[in-house]
């Protein structure tokens, strides 16, 4: 018999300002937010360790990226041990010299690597030139350990591409994270966004999975956790 119990997700939504210590420290304050309100599974902002600097093409701007493990991840590594939560961290990762990704790292309550996801699908369009910054993932669509199931993780413009929601959870996927960038835009744009995110989500839940976004606006000022609670396959 299957069984199920509820278990708390948080979302952090962050302004991303020019100085990527300042934004880490403000990512550990928004997560210690959302455990604070109960969260045991929190996910940040895609790349949120700098303003989303994939407007141009800069080749000093590989100075950003890091290894993983890193800085970064020892950082919340401690921090999900610390909180006894699961912690979804999205990087610029250095694989080596010339390869870059951008992937998300889960870290386990205990403070462990559990993994990594690297981004698919990679965009290449006015203001959105990643192709010139990440090369596409290579570690297939894993899925992860989470309180009561498993959690998958996709990024951004992998949302366009139902497969991949579809072959997480053939993973064993009962919830999926999609890290992702934002900025203003006008109430119209939000509507037609909105609507077409509505569908997009729709083709991963009708899969039994639940997506999930967390969203920057690099021109918010503070931005914040949100919460909220699910159930998941025991």
């Amino acid at each position: 018999m299957v069984t199920h119990r509820p278990f708390r997700i948080g979302l952090v939504q962050m302004a991303c300002g020019p100085d990527p210590d300042a934004n880490v420290d403000r990512a550990v304050d928004r997560v210690r937010e959302a455990a604070g309100r109960g969260a045991s599974v929190i996910c940040l902002p895609e790349l949120f360790r700098t303003q989303y600097f994939c407007q141009r093409e800069d080749h000093a701007l590989f100075d950003e990226a890091e290894p993983i493990p890193g800085p970064t991840t020892e950082r919340f590594a401690a921090l999900a041990l610390e909180l006894r939560a699961t912690v979804f961290v999205p990087l610029f990762e250095r694989r080596s010299a010339g390869v870059y990704h951008n992937t998300t790292v889960v870290l386990g309550p205990d403070g462990t690597l559990l993994g990594r996801y690297r981004k698919m699908h990679i965009p290449d369009d006015p203001l959105y030139y990643e192709k010139f910054y990440f090369a596409p993932g290579d570690l297939g669509f894993p899925t992860f350990p989470v309180p009561g199931g498993r959690a998958g993780v996709l990024i951004c413009w992998d949302q366009w591409y139902p497969e991949a929601a579809r072959l997480e959870a053939l993973g064993g996927a009962e919830l999926l994270f999609y890290p992702t960038r934002g900025r203003r835009s006008s109430a119209a744009t939000r509507s037609r966004t909105g609507s077409t995110w509505r569908s997009r989500t729709a083709s991963a839940t009708s899969t039994g999975t639940c997506g999930a976004t967390g969203r920057t606006d690099p021109a918010s000022s503070s931005g914040g956790a949100r919460s909220s609670r699910t159930r998941s396959a025991a």
